[in-house]
């Protein structure tokens, strides 16, 4: 309805990122791409404040500290960096091996793989022996390009290269995941150094909400991994076992409808912030350039209230 400017989805991967999500401790610090809602959510971010970047009235509504849970990245892979730095912080306050230990989690698709950032953070976390997990969610395609433009080999093999170790999970099994992530995370809290997850899953609707995924990829295909469906899957499971019934599933469907149509209703009440605003927070001190722009942007914003009164 263009309430948004963009929107990523995560449909198709939550088994990975709600897994994952659950594997993470109070001391940890999540470093995500821009489609990390279903981790957002397991730290207790509200959706809402998601929202607010994509709508355009914020830089991202959440203080880090405060959910362990970084501020969306939009730039491909760069985060990975940040999540080494801060693995590295950790490791110099002397905290690992013991309660208060924290470790990094960082998230990236397979095409971020192909970037600089991404393979400079793997040296990085290496040699200095980073309590960092770098978590992969290879969803297949790089926006429109496939997986195989992207590798010639399996993407966790690449962390042989840089002497530590890879693995891959089935990214569909939310129980999987939430396994192999709590072992990663408790061998970096450990001083055991960094691992790299692989979750083999798939993308289910488009890149983003301005691309059209009918131009590059076969309608067979999603087709296929439909039937893979990590939510139905977990259902099945869950059927299977006599865990819940039939008032359970309807309930959370309930539950789930009444929370969408709450979250569209406050995401159109939210406020549009000051023009001047962007310039807040940007540095931690007085920055002459920033200063320079917030003074020529302040006086260009002027000249309109000029016109009005000469008007």
């Amino acid at each position: 309805q263009g309430e948004l400017g963009i929107w990523a989805s995560l449909l198709g991967q939550e088994a990975a990122q709600i897994g994952s999500g659950r594997a993470l401790g109070a001391n940890d610090m999540v470093f995500p791409t821009y489609r990390e809602h279903g981790v957002a959510y397991c730290r207790n971010v509200e959706p809402l404040r998601l929202l607010g970047l994509f709508r355009g009235v914020n830089h991202g509504g959440w203080d880090p500290a405060k959910f362990g849970f970084h501020l969306y990245t939009i730039v491909i892979g760069s985060q990975t960096l940040h999540a080494t730095g801060y693995a590295m912080g950790i490791q110099r306050d002397g905290v690992l091996g013991t309660p208060s230990a924290g470790a990094t989690i960082a998230y990236f698709g397979d095409g971020a793989t192909s970037q600089g950032d991404v393979n400079e953070s793997f040296v990085f976390a290496s040699v200095f022996n980073a309590p960092i997990v770098f978590f992969c969610q290879n969803n297949q395609w790089a926006i429109s390009e496939p997986l195989e433009r992207q590798s010639r080999i399996p993407l966790y093999k690449r962390a042989q290269g840089y002497g530590f170790p890879g693995l891959r999970v089935d990214g569909n099994d939310v129980f999987a995941c939430l396994a192999v992530t709590k072992k990663a995370l408790e061998d970096a809290r450990d001083g055991q150094g960094p691992t790299l997850i692989e979750a083999f899953t798939y993308r289910m609707g488009a890149h983003t909400t301005t691309d059209d995924p009918t131009r590059y990829r076969l309608k067979a295909e999603e087709e296929a991994w439909k039937l893979k469906d990590p939510i139905e899957r977990l259902k099945a499971y869950i059927v299977r076992n006599d865990l819940a019934g039939a008032d359970f599933f309807e309930d959370v469907e309930a539950e789930a409808k009444k929370g969408a149509t709450e979250l569209r209703r406050q995401c159109l009440e939210l406020p549009d912030p000051a023009p001047l605003a962007i310039f807040e927070n940007v540095y931690a001190e007085p920055h002459p350039m920033m200063t320079e722009e917030q003074e020529q942007f302040a006086a260009y914003l002027a000249s309109f209230e000029d016109e009005e009164v000469s008007s």
